[in-house]
């Protein structure tokens, strides 16, 4: 054996024992949002700018918080629908982890016509949002949505593109916004009731169901949007996750370990589903 044999023989040895070691090495861990618990830590200690914003829809004026990712190009927009609870302070953190992940962030306050008022932690009184969210029109939810939507493409770090994603009744109203806005790019429907069949005619976006396998009421109306969305030539995919509950992803410490192992799941396939239909 020449010198120099041995010396490519020992190169290709190493490159297959460092080979070997890489892909031994477990998959880096996805950063999921923070649970409710852990919302006003992460948000805290967050190295992400956010800022309040308020944007104009005709005569209504609606407050946003808007989270911007470190990156060096423009960046897709996602609107982050709260629950029926309004803008808690977990709403928030799930936007800056929407952020870290690549995208503006931006997630509007829907009851700022009904100055809710504050608990004691600066978040808003769940009680009085469940009051006030039950007399919002869906004209004016889709309306002010289209409007700090616009308002977030036309940042100058932004993308002229957006998606939304919504939890509970933000869930549904994401899958409605679907419907009710013909140019938004992505949907991701967090255990929310999906429209009326019959409604779905006008959906463009290719919309994303995430499910808690507990959850029969929002269940029961998966099935017939997938059907009259199939029928239509629309893209819908849903995901159900066994032994979740409704509200897994603010609840991650909930069921026994199936609310943490439904989110490990879900949150990755959001990324995934915003990355393929809004761009990097």
């Amino acid at each position: 054996m020449t010198r120099r044999l041995a010396i490519l023989i020992g190169a290709a040895a190493l490159l297959a024992a460092l080979a070997f070691v890489r892909s031994s090495r477990p998959a880096p861990q996805q950063v999921l949002p923070a649970g409710a618990a852990e919302a006003e830590a992460r948000l805290a200690s967050s190295p992400r700018h956010g800022e309040w914003a308020v944007v104009k829809s005709g005569s209504d004026s609606i407050r946003a918080w808007v989270v911007y990712p470190e990156r060096s190009t423009n960046a897709p927009v996602v609107l982050v629908v709260h629950e029926i609870f309004g803008l808690s302070h977990w709403v928030r953190a799930v936007a800056d982890q929407l952020a870290a992940d690549g995208f503006i962030a931006i997630a509007p306050d829907l009851l700022t016509m009904h100055d809710i008022p504050a608990g004691e932690d600066g978040a808003p009184s769940a009680d009085s949002a469940r009051i006030a969210i039950r007399a919002l029109s869906n004209d004016d939810v889709n309306r002010w949505l289209s409007a700090v939507a616009e308002y977030g493409m036309s940042l100058p770090a932004a993308t002229r593109s957006y998606g939304i994603v919504g939890f509970c009744w933000g869930g549904s109203t994401s899958f409605a916004h679907a419907v009710a806005a013909p140019s938004l790019g992505a949907a991701v429907v967090y255990y929310g009731n999906s429209p009326d069949p019959a409604a779905l005619s006008s959906v463009r976006a290719p919309v994303l169901g995430l499910y808690a396998g507990d959850d029969a009421r929002v269940n029961a109306t998966v099935a017939p949007a997938d059907s009259a969305l199939k029928a239509l030539g629309r893209t819908f995919e849903a995901h159900f996750f066994d032994g979740a509950g409704h509200g897994f992803l603010r609840t991650q410490d909930g069921r026994d370990g199936a609310n943490l192992r439904a989110s490990q799941q879900a949150w990755p396939l959001t990324l995934a589903w915003f990355r393929q239909h809004l761009g990097e």
